[in-house]
């Protein structure tokens, strides 16, 4: 297992909320454990008002139910708990069940690194309802973070040009694993490399960095600091220069590279990690060129992020390394992503998909019932239009809407369906791509429709309608005895 069987030991089935195991067990209980169901998951808002987002996680989802299974351990820990009357929360019948229990159902899903739109599934689950319930904490845990990151790492990448980014967040990441993930998904959003060397042995990622202000005030003298990191490490000399004062500490690297020129070294930077870094940074390159430098790069750190970076480019600060951190780690302003697991469809007693969907006043928060895909629509190759529409519904015409805007598709129209078979099951379909591709797909899907602020993302008109049906006979089932048209016996 490429991350949770390294950094865990196995996929940890116990990574869930309570309420999943309780639901699980009154499945079990009532004999409705193994009606197919449909899930998706799904986000209601994009973050940092990018109107998408990069699809990440997926891969490490993949794993996670594929290898999932209860050890003893957890058996004995769950026998352990009691309900509110002193007694066994969950009968040793049920346990041994659970001991048993693998998913054996199927997951289709978007690439790695696709962009996505809000209430497009990343992620469709189709088993037993009893597996399908118990993903659901799990899933948006491991995939709701990488996204999150993945996209701000997207933006960063983007504001930078071609100026590589490294994310250096590790020491200000939610927890260990939380350093991890984000560092596999700044990478796939588009960073260079990560100072985290535990995600550099886990995912391959390019390991970078340079020394802290700790070691320069480890030194009774900056200077001296220098000489002796770059006797250590000659080939590997990135000075950092703000510990005391910046263009005295531009002047002892400066100091500090002509002693590694003469021994056949050369200094590779600077860093700036604090002032008005557009400044600093223009006097450090007139500096540094002056002594005979010109080669020698500038990084810049400091509370950086995309709208940072965009402004000090537009200011022509000549820094060509951005070491990125807390912003990109922590995915400020966004503290998380919108995402939600629901059921879109279960099967009825005469094998139809009866859909299901939730009623809400708060908007966004409606769902949409069925069995849901998202279709591409190309034009030359190029993306032209998304359609989420109902897979398990007939049909022989395409037509989506987003609110006033209505288009139709003709039926041969060239496309690509973005959920893809993942899971077949419970087995993976392949294996996972190289992280390096995953990258590169993610920098041309950001790219492209960062440069389509108005790219339709449509509902399918036949899905609004069985939308709009099912919400009227639930809003009103109450007042009148008439059958839900909420059967359907299209497969998917």
């Amino acid at each position: 297992m490429s991350f949770l069987g390294q950094l865990y030991g196995r996929a940890p089935a116990l990574l869930t909320d309570l309420y999943q195991l309780t639901m699980a067990y009154a499945h079990w209980h009532n004999g409705s454990a193994e009606r197919e169901a449909v899930f998706h998951l799904f986000f209601r808002d994009a973050p940092f008002d990018n109107g998408f987002a990069i699809a990440c996680g997926i891969e490490t989802a993949i794993e996670y139910v594929t290898e999932l299974s209860f050890d003893d351990a957890d058996i004995d820990y769950l026998a352990t708990l009691k309900d509110n009357a002193g007694e066994a929360l969950f009968a040793p019948a049920f346990l041994a069940y659970l001991r048993d229990l693998r998913f054996t159902g199927d997951i289709d899903a978007m690439p790695e690194g696709t962009a996505v739109f809000a209430h497009q599934p990343m992620l469709r689950v189709r088993a037993p309802i009893i597996q399908a319930q118990l993903l659901e904490s799990a899933l948006l845990n491991i995939m709701n973070f990488p996204t999150l990151v993945a996209t701000k790492a997207a933006r960063i990448a983007h504001a930078a040009g071609g100026d590589p980014v490294l994310d250096f967040g590790l020491r200000k990441a939610q927890g260990i694993d939380g350093g991890v993930s984000a560092a596999r998904a700044a990478y796939i959003g588009g960073c260079a490399g990560t100072s985290n060397v535990l995600a550099g042995q886990l995912f391959g990622i390019p390991v970078s960095g340079t020394h802290a202000h700790g070691w320069v005030m480890a030194f009774d003298d900056e200077i001296d600091a220098f000489d002796a990191y770059a006797a250590a490490l000659p080939d590997n000399c990135i000075f950092l220069v703000d510990t005391y004062d910046t263009l005295e500490g531009i002047d002892n690297a400066i100091r500090a590279g002509r002693k590694l020129r003469e021994s056949g070294h050369e200094m590779a930077g600077i860093r700036l990690d604090s002032g008005d870094l557009s400044e600093l940074s223009k006097t450090a390159r007139r500096m540094l060129d002056a002594a005979g430098f010109p080669n020698a790069k500038i990084a810049a750190s400091s509370s950086l992020d995309e709208k940072v970076i965009a402004e000090l480019k537009r200011e022509g600060a000549p820094i060509v390394l951005w070491g990125v951190g807390t912003r990109l780690t922590t995915a400020q302003p966004d503290a998380a992503l919108d995402g939600v697991y629901k059921l879109g469809a279960i099967r009825s007693d005469r094998g139809t998909w009866s859909y299901r969907m939730k009623l809400s006043d708060t908007p966004g928060k409606l769902t949409r019932p069925g069995v849901h895909q998202v279709r591409r629509f190309l034009d030359d190759g190029a993306p032209a239009a998304d359609l989420l529409f109902d897979a398990a519904a007939p049909r022989t015409a395409w037509a989506g809407t987003k609110g006033e805007y209505c288009h139709e598709f003709t039926p041969d129209a060239p496309h690509i369906d973005l959920l893809v078979p993942a899971v077949r099951d419970g087995r993976a379909v392949s294996p996972a791509p190289a992280l390096s591709d995953v990258q590169q797909y993610a920098r041309e899907q950001f790219a492209f429709f960062a440069a389509r602020r108005d790219y339709p993302a449509l509902i399918d008109r036949y899905l609004e309608e069985s939308t709009d049906a099912l919400r009227d006979w639930l809003a009103h089932r109450h007042e009148r005895p008439v059958a839900a048209p909420v059967d359907k016996a299209g497969e998917a």
